[in-house]
Order: structure tokens, then C-alpha cells, then sequence
């Protein structure tokens, strides 16, 4: 299949999770109505991002009201599921995971944060290592539809991690975030166009929307860029389903107009540091 529709719910994301699991199922199940064949969600979406809320909502796989939500979900509404990102326990750690579901509500397996936000921003300070873990590997998930990457938030800012998901085969790289306020307005879109630009990808950027009062701002907005690192559906801050279309023919035209990666240089020492 060369075309589909992806969706992207850009949800509001309270201090209560089961509302929270109770929207991202709705929004779901309305994508997969408008006959979206892949449906994503964003970073943390059943929590707020904040620390305590990453150790109180915390479940470990398979037992949890929240895998149990996406499984559902995911086969109820017979779509591809990307997961956005949830607090993972495993064996004393918490990490910022992506849990990827087929239709037939199976797992297709997760992608840990790779790269932890932390920051002292002027008017912000943040560090998700005090409570979080880092992941340490990546893969990418073949499905009918397409072959897809994930890349949580902080992750799209480093390229090499983008490359490597390329050179695994991806052509669609889903980034669920919670971008805020400060940083989004200026490098939001700047990386998601750059980075599918760099490697002639669809990027899809999935964020929660703003909730006025929050201790986190969402910068929201998300989007699709297309491999000419056209943007090609657009948010604002609101809470909204954002939906496009897929074509995948559109990588290979442009990866043979621009031979970008068939041009690296691979024989030179310094393109291995």
C-alpha cells in the first residue's frame, strides 16, 4: 500500500488518568472512523509532565489499565497504534516508552527515550533524570502500511539517531513530544522539517494540547512533514484529531531526484566519530 491516512490526536492531558485513557480512546476510535490506518499519540499522554506524576502512573508491561486501553483501542478500531509515550516500570527504573500495537491488538514492540530532557533553560529547569531512565537501543516496526521509527521528544534534536532509524529501513519517523512554549515556537517545526529533509522521511510530530494553568505549557501544534520537508497538516494549541495522508511513493521520487543517501560518504574515517 503506497497511500494512507494517519492520524494524530492532539489531546488535553489532565491529573486524571483514567479521563486521560477515557480521550485518547475516543480520539482513537474517531481517527480510525475517518479511515485513518495508523493512529498516534503523544509523549506522556496519560499523565502530566511533571515528576510525580512519571512515578505515581507508572505501570509495567503487560499489566496496566493503560496497555490495556491501547490494546483495545488498537483492535477495536482495527489501526496502528503508536503508542506516544507512557511511564514505563521495569525492574526498579522508570522510562519514557512508546508502545506500538497492530490492529489485531498485538504488540509490536516499544521504544524507550533515548535522550533524557535535561535543561536549564531562563525560565525553565527541568531534568527528566531524576526520575526517569534512558533507553539504549532503537529498531523500527514493518507493518503493511509502512515501516515505522519512533523518536520521543528530545530525540528528534540529535540527527544521528534519526540516521540510523533511516538506515534500518524507516519511512515514516513518529515523534511523540511535549515540546513547551519556550523552545517550540522556534525549533519545533525547524527540526522536524530538518530531519526529514536529512534523510528523506515523513516525520510526524504528535504533542498534547495546551491546558490553561498547567505547570508544563504544551506548545502543541503538531504536524506532518513530508520528505521535501513540506509541511503538509498543521495544529494550532487546541485539542484536535489532525489528520493526513501517506504517500509513500513520494520518498522514492524524491531519493532519486536527490540521491542524498546513495551520495554519503562512507569511506571517510571522520564520518564513523
Amino acid at each position: 500500500m503506497d497511500k494512507f491516512k494517519i492520524g494524530i490526536c492532539q489531546m488535553r492531558v489532565t491529573g486524571e488518568k483514567r479521563e486521560n485513557l477515557a480521550r485518547a480512546r475516543s480520539m482513537v476510535l474517531e481517527a480510525a472512523r475517518s479511515g485513518c490506518r495508523a493512529v498516534v499519540l503523544p509523549e506522556m499522554f496519560n499523565c502530566p509532565y511533571a515528576h510525580e506524576f512519571f512515578v505515581r502512573f507508572a505501570e509495567a508491561y503487560p499489566h496496566g489499565e493503560t496497555f490495556a486501553m491501547l490494546e483495545n483501542a488498537a483492535r477495536d478500531g482495527g489501526v496502528y497504534l503508536i503508542g506516544g509515550s507512557i511511564p514505563e516500570r521495569e525492574n526498579g527504573h522508570v522510562y519514557n516508552t512508546c508502545f506500538v500495537y497492530g490492529p489485531d491488538g498485538r504488540l509490536l514492540g516499544r521504544q524507550r527515550k533515548v535522550h533524557l530532557f535535561d535543561v536549564e533553560l531562563e525560565s525553565l529547569v527541568f531534568r527528566e533524570s531524576d526520575t526517569l531512565s534512558p533507553g539504549t537501543e532503537i529498531q523500527v516496526f514493518p507493518t503493511p502500511l509502512a515501516t515505522f521509527g519512533v523518536a520521543i521528544c528530545f530525540d528528534v534534536r540529535f540527527p544521528e539517531l534519526f540516521r540510523a532509524l533511516t538506515l534500518k529501513g524507516a519511512q515514516v519517523i513518529i515523534v511523540p513530544a511535549a515540546f513547551n512554549t519556550i523552545t517550540g515556537p522556534i525549533h519545533w517545526e525547524l527540526l522536524l522539517r530538518t530531519r526529514a529533509v536529512d534523510n528523506q522521511v515523513f516525520t510526524v510530530g504528535a504533542s498534547p494540547a495546551r491546558e490553561t494553568g498547567s505547570y508544563y505549557a504544551y506548545y502543541g501544534h503538531s504536524m506532518v512533514v513530508n520528505p521535501w520537508s513540506e509541511v503538509a497538516a498543521a495544529a494550532d494549541e487546541r485539542e484536535t484529531l489532525l489528520q493526513a495522508e501517506i504517500d509513500l511513493g513520494l520518498i522514492d521520487r524524491i531519493r532519486n531526484e536527490l540521491p542524498l543517501l546513495r551520495a554519503r560518504r562512507r569511506d571517510l574515517a571522520w564520518l564513523e566519530v
